[in-house]
């Protein structure tokens, strides 16, 4: 039977496995967006890894709770799943709601913020030549750093002064993309984690058939 003890049981395994998997896509996923962009800081990115890192801890709680049927470990479970859903459900919904202005003040102010070294190690990394403008005079804060060893401007040294390779257009993307695939995994499991509470509630509930059925679970 679907709705009995063992359905709900091995339900709420299969989805705690399922948690862990996802935990390490969202870390993972998160973790690209945050060292691949070098100079920007996505804290709401790493609001994403935080909350995939605290999945897998919250998944392992789930694993126990449904083998042992804990109702304390269960009730625990539920709660802290629904603040992380909550969570979840917020910073996936505002990293889907980022615009390009919005993406493009957070790299410049990064930019602004960096080291000229960080700066050259960010041209170097993504073949490009300053933010938006690689002839900044010196005493400019968005000044870029040298552009001697990026591949772009070795061989192509004119191009490389008339700025047609800046490190926005290639940090853009960057940031675009993790934002929208963090954004859209966060979003699309945290509605599973509705299931989840649900299924845990029903299950805590619920009397082991091996066990006597004159006893009741407080």
């Amino acid at each position: 039977m679907c709705g009995g003890f063992t359905c709900s049981k091995n339900a709420l395994t299969a989805l705690n496995l399922l948690y862990v998997i996802v935990s390490f896509i969202l870390i993972g996923v998160a973790a690209y967006g945050i060292v691949a962009s070098f100079v920007t800081s996505l804290a709401i990115v790493g609001g994403i890894m935080a909350c995939g890192a605290f999945l897998f801890f919250l998944s392992l709680m789930g694993l126990i709770g449904a083998i042992r049927h804990s109702q304390v470990l269960l009730f625990f479970y539920m709660i802290i799943l629904f603040m992380l859903f909550v969570a979840q459900f917020g910073i996936a919904c505002a990293c889907l709601a980022f615009n390009e202005e919005q993406q493009h003040k957070l790299a410049s102010e990064g930019w602004r913020q960096a080291s000229m070294e960080l700066r050259k190690e960010t041209q170097e990394y993504f073949n490009c030549c300053g933010f938006e403008n690689a002839t900044l005079p010196d005493d400019d804060p968005m000044k870029q750093g040298s552009c001697v060893a990026v591949p772009f401007c070795q061989e192509f040294p004119q191009k490389c002064e008339q700025s047609e390779q800046t490190c926005w257009k290639k940090l853009q993307s960057v940031i675009s993309n993790a934002l929208k695939i963090s954004g859209g995994i966060g979003l699309f499991f945290s509605f599973t984690e509705v299931i989840s509470i649900w299924i845990a509630y029903r299950y805590r509930q619920q009397k082991d058939p091996k066990l006597d059925p004159s006893l009741l679970f407080i």
